[in-house]
Order: structure tokens, then C-alpha cells, then sequence
């Protein structure tokens, strides 16, 4: 028989898909660029939708937002949705989720109740006695807050008091999200830049720790493992703990700036980024913030700090990565695991004039790092531009590890590519976004040469050319020339959404 072999899906947050040194000397991956180096570079991976809990419902069942029904921000995954986790989980596999989950919101009802919400999340006693299951995962250890943030609380401030840090909380902010902690613990203010927590107490050291011990787990139960490695930087605030805070000098780093003019064609809400004090009562139907939409200017002095700060953070996730890579080696799994590292979608640094995330699918927001390795089975040190979609990458694991794959995930499978069988298995991919139930609510299909987004009830959309145009500076979508080009790309857009739809079953007689 066969041994199946281990998974371990390692994944950052907000990652910009060129942040790896190997190809963007800029930055220094050490372990990132081993990893490319013992196995598979992908330069066009897509993440489904660019924001946190659409994105990763996507990675757990293989489906869009507009199936899963986690469709934005503030929604949660149903719980009855199938997950690899669950699939693995039945199949033998000892399955755990170390760190960042986010596939429920911090708002809670009656209605709609979250195991992710405040104040439950400082509800130490019961994140205490509770490790799942959760979204099929046998063993959870979670944390939600980015940095400092108030939502801190969860199996991390377990782990810290359990490692003599009893004044966490002063590392960390006392208020948020109309929740105030401060009666209880020293009031904190946000912090920016050199993070006063000591670096052993970091998430990054937290997670890295966890997901070796659930891996030593399974070898003790004599399983196979599937762990994922849920990592939160370098999502902000811009925030790390001393050397890595001032690791880069903020003089020698590249700034990205919008081009003059370059919005001229835009669609108007992008525009409005671009301006001191924009409006965008237009496109808010509930009362719920829509991310991205502010002002998105910046001085070019605060954005190279704030961009040596990101380096830093994605050079201290990229060390202690190593820590878990490292580990592999040590217990003798390395030839036997199937490592994948990505990030749920990317981040804007000045690109195009924007920061963070939001309803823009430029490449930088859309396009994600991608690494897959498996010795013996993925050729080493080898690129690949092939199509990738985060959809795919749990209907792939499902295939590596000789699992069925249900019929109602929509991602395909991608290991022949992987594994330098195939050249690609996709012609295109499509990326979605919905922050309010018709305003701010895009498709978008990425072909080898063109891309083309198409917004729910408006004239206005965004059509450029990958190949004369790699910096999406020229949007034809108004361009008479462009007509019947644009016609074709929505024409494929719609046979690529249709070929996607699931069908649960297969038909089995006439009627």
C-alpha cells in the first residue's frame, strides 16, 4: 500500500505575490527561496476574492464566495460547508488549524453566532477547554487580532501566559470595535513601527511551535498529517519586534506611486481614492464599513517606512517558516510531505496609488505567491507561469493524497502542473469581490494575455492587456477599438462562470 503522504499548507496574510527573494533581491526570503529551490515557483497564482474570510473559505472547500456563501467580509463559512479537513479527517489524517482562521466574523447575533467574536475572544476559560472540531479540523488552536489589536485573546494568550508573559495585555490594545478592555488591564494605545512584545512571544514564534507540536502529534498516533500553518503578517498595522523592525532602511527601499494621469479612465470610486476627502455615500447600502473606501494618499516618506516594516514582517514570518521547514528535515518527513505556502490574497503598497486591500483587482491585490513542493513527485527548482486559483489548491491536495473529490467543489486539480506533467490545466481564472449586496460587487476573468472586470449594474469597467500593459496603466474598456475584444472577454468571463457551477450529482436516467 501506498503511504499517503503528509500536507503541511503553511500561509501568510495580505502577502504581495513578489515579496520573495528569490526573484526581488530587494527582500531576503532565506527559507522562502529554499523552499522555491527544492521545489515549484507558480508567478501567476490568483487568489478567488482579496479579502480575508472569502478567500480563505475558498482554500477549506474548493469553492467561489458566491457558492461557499462566505461572500465578504463580516459573513462567516456555514458550518455545515465541506472542508478538507473534514475529508482528510475521515480518511485517517490527523487534521489541525494553527493560527489565523477569520472564517467567522468579530460581530456576534443570535441569529448569526461567532466562535471568533469579541468578547468571547478574551473568554480564556473557554478557549481553554475548547480545540474543535471546527470546519472539520480535528485540532484547532486560534488567534484573530493583526499585530496589537484588541481582538487578541484564544488559544495565543494561553500560549503566551503559559510561557510566563502575565502582562500580554500590555503589549496589546485595551479598546476596539466598541469593546473596551481597559478596566481590567493597563490602557494601550495602537502601536506602530518596533513592537514593545518580545519576539519569543510573537505569533509567528506561537504558531511555528504549535504546528510542529500537531505534527508530532500525528507521528505519535502513527497518522499521516494534514496541519495548515495560518500566519498573520505581514497583514497590518505595520508593526514587528526589534531586529526585524529596522532590518531595511526605508531610504533604499522602491516606493510605488500611481502614474500621473493614470486614473483618468478608472472607475469612479477608485478615482475618489485618490483624492484628500473622497465621498462614497454612492456605493453604501448597510452600515457596515466598505474596505478600501478612504483616501488612499499617502507621503512618499510615511509609505517607504511603512514598506521597511512590511519587509521586515515578511522576513521574520520567512525565519520562522524556516523553523517548521527545518523540522521536516529533523524527524526525516521532508521526502514524504507535501509542502504548499500562498498567501489569501495580496496587498498594495503605493501600487497604483492604493494601500492595504479593497475592491481592486489590479494585479498586486489579486495575485498571490505560490510554492509547491514534494520531492520526487514536484521538480526542484523549476518556474512555472501556469494559471493557478487558490480553489484549486484543496482539490489538489484531495488528488495528492488519494481522497475523492467532491463533486460540488469547483476548483480543479492542479497537480499535473505541479508536478511539471502538464504545462497548465487552466485557460483563465476568475476573481471575485462583494462588500455590499449590489454596491461594490465585481467579477473579474484573468486570461494569460487580458483581463477584464465587469461591475454589477454599471456602464463603467476595466479591460487592459497583461502583455503590452503589465502595469495596468491603460484601461481600454471605453475604447471603440476595443469593442468587439471586450464583447469576446465578457463572453468567456460568462462560459468560464458557467463551466464552474457545480453539479452535486451525476444524472443518472432520462427523467
Amino acid at each position: 500500500m501506498i503511504k499517503p503522504p503528509n500536507i503541511l499548507f503553511i500561509t501568510s496574510d495580505q502577502q504581495h505575490w513578489n515579496t520573495i527573494g528569490k526573484n526581488f533581491p530587494e527582500i531576503r526570503t532565506p527559507n522562502l527561496d529554499r523552499l522555491a529551490a527544492n521545489g515549484r515557483l507558480f508567478t501567476r497564482a490568483y487568489c478567488p476574492n482579496p479579502t480575508c474570510t472569502p478567500s480563505r473559505a475558498s482554500l477549506i472547500t474548493g469553492q467561489y464566495a458566491s457558492r461557499h456563501g462566505a461572500w465578504s467580509l463580516g459573513t462567516k463559512l456555514p458550518e455545515s460547508a465541506t472542508t478538507i479537513g473534514e475529508l482528510l479527517s475521515k480518511e485517517g489524517y490527523g487534521t489541525s488549524l494553527i493560527g489565523k482562521a477569520h472564517l467567522q466574523p468579530v460581530g456576534s447575533t443570535e441569529e448569526w453566532p461567532s466562535l471568533e467574536s469579541l468578547p468571547l475572544n478574551r473568554d480564556l476559560d473557554f478557549w481553554r477547554s475548547f480545540h474543535g472540531p471546527y470546519y472539520g479540523f480535528d485540532h484547532i488552536e486560534l488567534a484573530r487580532n493583526h499585530g496589537d489589536e484588541v481582538l487578541v485573546g484564544q488559544h495565543y494568550a494561553i500560549w503566551m501566559e503559559e510561557n510566563g508573559l502575565k502582562d500580554w495585555r500590555t503589549h496589546f490594545q485595551s479598546k476596539g470595535g466598541g469593546h473596551d478592555f481597559s478596566g481590567g488591564e493597563t490602557k494601550t494605545e495602537p502601536q506602530y513601527g518596533a513592537w514593545s512584545l518580545p519576539e519569543e512571544y510573537h505569533m509567528n514564534a506561537w504558531i511555528t511551535e504549535r504546528s510542529i507540536a500537531a505534527i508530532d502529534r500525528c507521528r505519535a498516533e502513527a497518522k499521516p498529517f494534514c496541519v495548515w500553518a495560518s500566519y498573520f503578517d505581514p497583514h497590518g498595522p505595520y508593526l514587528v519586534p526589534e531586529p526585524w523592525a529596522s532590518m531595511y532602511d526605508p531610504a533604499e527601499v522602491t516606493v510605488p506611486q500611481a502614474e500621473d494621469g493614470e486614473h483618468g479612465d478608472s472607475p469612479p470610486y477608485i478615482q475618489a481614492t485618490q483624492t484628500a476627502e473622497p465621498d462614497f455615500s454612492a456605493f453604501q447600502e448597510c452600515k457596515f464599513m466598505n474596505h478600501g473606501l478612504s483616501s488612499h494618499l499617502h507621503s512618499k516618506e510615511k509609505l517607504a517606512k511603512n514598506i521597511a516594516i512590511y519587509y521586515g514582517m515578511v522576513s521574520m514570518l520567512d525565519h520562522y517558516i524556516g523553523g517548521l521547514l527545518d523540522h521536516l528535515d529533523r524527524i526525516g518527513e521532508r521526502d514524504n510531505t507535501l509542502v504548499v505556502f500562498t498567501s489569501d490574497h495580496g496587498h498594495y503598497y503605493g501600487h497604483h496609488g492604493l494601500i492595504a486591500k479593497g475592491p481592486f483587482h489590479y494585479e498586486d491585490g489579486i495575485r498571490v505567491p505560490l510554492i509547491a513542493r514534494w520531492p520526487k513527485h514536484i521538480p526542484a527548482g523549476t518556474e512555472s507561469s501556469a494559471l493557478q486559483s487558490l480553489v484549486d489548491v484543496p482539490v489538489s491536495f484531495l488528488n495528492a493524497a488519494g481522497v475523492a473529490v467532491p463533486r460540488e467543489m469547483q476548483g480543479v486539480d492542479q497537480l499535473p502542473v505541479w508536478e511539471g506533467k502538464q504545462d497548465a490545466v487552466r485557460e483563465n481564472v476568475l476573481v471575485e469581490f462583494r462588500h455590499q449586496p449590489t454596491e461594490i460587487h465585481m467579477k473579474t476573468m484573468v486570461e494569460d494575455r487580458y483581463k477584464i472586470t465587469v461591475h454589477f449594474r454599471k456602464d463603467y469597467g476595466e479591460l487592459y492587456d497583461l502583455r503590452d500593459d503589465p502595469g495596468e496603466i491603460c484601461n481600454l474598456w471605453e475604447r471603440a477599438e476595443y469593442a468587439d475584444l471586450k464583447a469576446e472577454l465578457i463572453r468567456r468571463m460568462l462560459d468560464a462562470g458557467m463551466e464552474s457551477e457545480p453539479l452535486w450529482m451525476p444524472r443518472i436516467s432520462d427523467a
